[in-house]
């Protein structure tokens, strides 16, 4: 046994399910703000990759289970809109010269290309997650499950998505394209100290 007490009743899941949502999006959040805010500037890629990795298992989570249907008709207001022009300024600052990509709209229906924004992937994804989240600290958990689910399948997930691939590509190309004569010689020094 995990010591994990199994839960018993539907509400019992869709509070352990929105709690665990909860806690990546605000993971998310916190790790994109911190990007935006020039923490550690050298690890913005990689910490990129990251976060959006681990937020994309929660919306997978949610679009592999039946849809979630919030107690009320109506969604409740949330609240006021986040203000997230500043985040997505920040962002585009930090990614300066690697922000815009080249993005095929619908890979299934369509071969047309779009231009594309890693800043605002990445403030899209936070904007729907944190209204999620406003949701769940108000105390409806369903409601939240909703949101992402929804927002997931419609919005985020895809965005996520790409920004994952173009997070991805960049580390590769700081990994490895390198110039040979810097290869040439960090090999000779390694070889010969």
């Amino acid at each position: 046994m995990t010591g994990r007490v199994q839960a018993t009743s539907i509400e019992d899941v869709v509070s352990e399910l929105a709690a665990d949502c909860a806690r990546d999006a605000g993971a998310y959040v916190d790790t994109i703000g911190g990007i935006a805010g020039g923490e550690n500037a050298a690890a913005a890629i990689p910490m990129g990759l990251l976060a959006l990795s681990q937020v994309l298992v929660m919306g997978a989570r949610l679009g592999a289970i039946e849809d979630v249907v919030p107690s009320d008709q109506f969604e409740s207001d949330p609240g006021p809109d986040l203000d997230l022009d500043p985040m997505l300024q920040a962002l585009r600052d930090q990614f300066d010269g690697l922000d815009d990509y080249t993005d095929v709209v619908d890979p299934v229906t369509s071969t047309e290309v779009a231009a594309g924004s890693l800043a605002a992937d990445l403030t899209e994804i936070a904007s729907c997650l944190l209204h999620g989240l406003q949701h769940h600290q108000a105390g409806r958990d369903s409601e939240a499950l909703w949101w992402w689910q929804f927002s997931y399948l419609s919005q985020w997930g895809v965005r996520a998505s790409m920004a994952l691939r173009v997070l991805q590509t960049l580390l590769g190309h700081v990994r490895l394209d390198a110039d040979d004569d810097v290869v040439a010689d960090a090999e000779f020094d390694a070889l010969h100290p």
